[in-house]
């Protein structure tokens, strides 16, 4: 009865110009559009995308992790599914719960409710540091159909709020955290072993104090008519995302020249490789591409979380030149406000 009514979402808690679009579909600028095709990122060939392209992505035990499994899993795919993670099937239920029904308030509240450290944005996934939309969607041709929380986790203890159902999504965000830290702190050092890296270098390639959750929901669009899209294709900035959606999907890889559907496959976790992992492997591991298609009649929600390299961590590599995860977050920002999406590691190509 919880899931039924959880999934009559209150109207109102859309951002007004869902509601008022909710039939038109959104595509992406002409812009936008030739670049994607460039980086052989085109959607143009993707609309009979059916769940018989869903593909059966690699599958990593954290339990019992297998070095070659994960290697393997890395440089083929970029992402791989991870079971016994450890992590209370309770606890993923619960932010889920609490997540939709934060959602289910109205627009207007979340804008008041959601303060720093944390941040409420909707139309773009493009964010400043501090969490607010680097390019507000000003129009239906730039706008991804999403709203979301930006979590800076380290920040959290400090955020406080007298409405009972965010001080429990904060204590339970925090608890989440604490286990996504373990995951990728674990998965990060079994793929150096397995790279070579060196131990005392490699530390600063995976800083736990710039990790940060997103809680992204995406509505239904429910005309026939036309695309809508949550995210349009990209690739992650991070060294690791993880991503935890629920049993809707919508997640899509691009792989030997096809997108694929990602399957949900409850109590697992979905982990991409991002672009900091990919040039700090010299291009072993792969950054994955990937996007998520809106669905005509139910809602979308996924909890993701990032962690990055040290600000002033220099990546080295014979494909780049060497920078630090702060020079690569500056180009994309300036590259998102001034092009209006992001170039990425193409910008450091030595």
């Amino acid at each position: 009865m919880i899931r039924n009514m959880l999934q009559m979402s209150n109207v109102g808690s859309y951002p007004p110009v869902f509601r008022q679009l909710n039939g038109g579909g959104v595509h992406p600028p002409q812009q936008m559009m030739a670049q994607l095709k460039k980086n052989n990122y085109s959607m143009e060939d993707t609309s009979t995308t059916t769940q018989e392209d869903s593909v059966p992505i690699p599958m990593v035990d954290l339990e019992c992790l297998s070095l070659h499994k994960l290697g393997d899993a890395c440089k083929s795919w970029g992402i791989f599914r991870l079971v016994n993670h450890g992590i209370p099937s309770t606890l993923l239920t619960k932010l889920q719960y609490h997540a939709k029904m934060l959602f289910g308030l109205s627009f207007e509240s979340k804008q008041a409710l959601i303060t720093n450290p944390m941040s409420y944005f909707w139309g773009t996934p493009a964010l400043t540091p501090s969490g607010t939309a680097l390019n507000p969607a000003a129009s239906t041709s730039t706008m991804n159909w999403l709203e979301g929380f930006n979590v800076p986790l380290t920040q959290l203890p400090h955020f406080h709020s007298e409405h009972p159902m965010l001080h429990c999504f904060r204590l339970l965000l925090e608890e989440y955290g604490r286990h996504l830290s373990r995951i990728a702190t674990t998965l990060f050092e079994s793929m150096a072993k397995n790279l070579d890296l060196d131990p005392k270098q490699s530390e600063s390639k995976l800083d736990e104090s710039t990790a940060f959750i997103r809680v992204y929901r995406y509505p239904p669009r429910r005309s026939l008519a036309g695309e809508a899209w949550g995210m349009i294709p990209h690739t992650d900035s991070s060294v690791l995302s993880i991503v935890n959606q629920d049993h809707v999907g919508g997640l899509e890889i691009f792989k030997d020249n096809k997108w694929h559907l990602v399957n949900p496959i409850p109590n697992t976790l979905i982990v991409h490789i991002g672009d900091m992992m990919q040039a700090i492997s010299d291009d072993e591991y792969m950054s994955v591409k990937h996007r998520v298609r809106v669905k005509k009649q139910e809602e979308r929600l996924s909890i993701c979380y990032f962690v990055f390299p040290a600000e002033e961590s220099v990546i080295h590599s014979s494909k780049y030149k060497p920078f630090t995860y702060k020079d690569f977050q500056e180009q994309v920002q300036k590259d998102t406000r001034t092009l209006g999406y992001k170039v990425g590691l193409q910008r450091f190509k030595a």
